[in-house]
């Protein structure tokens, strides 16, 4: 398939996509994956994931995503398997009660972003076991913040968990992923 721009082909979940490239900066560019819209490879991604998962002996309760991005997502793999997910929003809403703030930097995003919970959210986290999603993992900051209101709520990190991960983040023995996706140095 021709496209009228630079892209990066990406095979995963049996799918083939066409991302395109999108500068960060002078020195870098990454391939531009945004899952939104596209059923069919938000089914099939959540389906390998949760195969994975399984086989690994991954045992959570509930999941909680980072907006937006993984959003899509973690609603397919509570769909199919029947565990609740949970939304750390990046603002606060007026229905939350009492929410806890967690800062994150994410690289496709230019300023510090702020990750919160409301209280019934850190109540229902007590004490469970949380498998942390996300569509890709790069720096790993939107992870570790996730990983903080956990913390902060009582509850465990039981496992990671992303569709793509991205340059160094291919190398962490914390993180079950899909496909690497890999960094573009000019």
């Amino acid at each position: 398939m021709t496209q009228p721009y630079p892209t990066y082909e990406l095979k995963i979940a049996g799918l083939t996509r066409y991302l395109p490239i999108c500068p960060v900066d002078e020195h870098l560019d990454i391939a531009g994956f945004v899952i939104f819209s596209d059923v069919e490879l938000t089914i099939a991604c959540a389906t390998d994931l949760l195969k994975i998962l399984s086989d690994s002996s991954v045992d959570y309760d509930v999941l909680l995503t980072a907006e937006s991005k993984g959003i899509p997502l973690a609603y397919e793999m509570s769909r199919q398997s029947g565990k609740k997910y949970i939304l750390a929003r990046k603002g606060k809403k007026l229905y939350m009660r009492d929410p806890v703030a967690v800062d994150v930097k994410s690289i496709t995003t230019e300023k510090i972003q702020t990750l919160y919970l409301d209280a019934g959210d850190m109540e229902y986290l007590n004490g469970k076991r949380i498998l942390l999603v996300d569509d890709v993992v790069s720096t790993g900051e939107s992870m570790a913040a996730m990983e903080e209101l956990c913390r902060i709520a009582g509850g465990t990190v039981a496992g990671k968990a992303a569709i793509l991960a991205e340059g160094d983040a291919a190398d962490r023995k914390d993180l079950i992923y899909l496909e690497k996706l890999p960094l573009f140095f000019k």
